[in-house]
């Protein structure tokens, strides 16, 4: 071999030892205080549905509606329940 071959194969080789020395490190653990705390796991518990969501559901597959249909139906179901008056959805279609 001659020296530039050795050295441009020295030079490869350091080139690739010295790669790790670059590697991007793990990011420092963020500080969470109890506000983040609670505001997650506020956010991974499901809501309760009301009585009027689950009844209006129910309504919703009787009629077998489904997509754009159900959410249309489902929205004036559950303002027309906490209206106040009695089956309103009886009445539609």
């Amino acid at each position: 071999m001659t020296f530039t071959s050795r050295l441009a194969v020295v030079a490869l080789a350091s080139l690739l030892a010295s790669g790790t020395a670059f590697a991007q490190t793990a990011a420092p653990a963020a500080k969470t205080d109890a506000k983040t705390e609670a505001a997650a796991t506020d956010k991974k518990a499901p809501k309760e549905r009301s009585a009027e969501s689950l009844e209006c559901s129910k309504q919703a597959d009787a009629k077998g509606l489904h997509g754009k249909e159900r959410k249309k139906f489902r929205s004036e179901c559950i303002k027309t329940a906490k209206a106040g008056t009695a089956a309103p959805a009886a009445e539609k279609k």
